[in-house]
């Protein structure tokens, strides 16, 4: 109870992939919706006062809104993904929150420099791989635009968003 996550939500992936992360990923079952993860854990909730917020506000906020494709998959150990294109803005995302709060490494210092991915099964079977792969990726491309990222907390039971966190409003390149 209080894990919090800094999180880039990307809802228009939510039709392609919500049926296999609610059967394959528990933390679609916890309320995590479709997502690239920034950093998690972040601070605890009890940890993130106002000022805190509006400091991690900037920091998102200094990256400006970029479109994004999802076109392409990849696999970790146990984990289908979808791999974000450009995967750049999560990674500077996720070096500036993490070198502004050092004690939040990434995934608690097992991975210090994430690969940026949207989980779609988390299941070590190659057989659901493959059919997942196969019926998700029929409907690929998906192309949207990132605009902001949030910040979800644990109440012991779901993940719910604490706070929304607007990119920049650069335009789109």
């Amino acid at each position: 109870m209080g894990t919090t996550a800094v999180v880039v939500p990307v809802p228009a992936a939510d039709p392609l992939v919500d049926r296999a992360r609610l059967a394959y990923d528990a933390a679609a079952a916890l309320g995590v919706p479709a997502h690239v993860t920034v950093l998690y854990p972040f601070l605890e909730l009890a940890e993130i006062d106002p000022a805190t917020l509006a400091e991690l506000a900037a920091l998102v906020a200094s990256e400006p809104a970029f479109p994004l494709l999802l076109q392409r998959f990849g696999r970790f150990s146990g984990v289908l993904w979808l791999m974000p294109e450009p995967d750049e803005p999560f990674r500077r995302l996720t070096a500036a929150v993490t070198a502004r709060w050092p004690q939040a490494p990434p995934y608690g210092g097992q991975w210090p420099d994430p690969t940026p991915h949207l989980t779609v099964v988390d299941l070590d079977d190659a057989q659901v791989f493959s059919a997942v792969e196969a019926s998700v990726g029929a409907r690929l491309p998906v192309r949207t635009r990132v605009h902001e990222a949030q910040l979800l907390a644990y109440d012991g039971e779901r993940f719910t968003c604490h706070a929304h966190l607007p990119l920049g409003g650069a335009p789109l390149g």
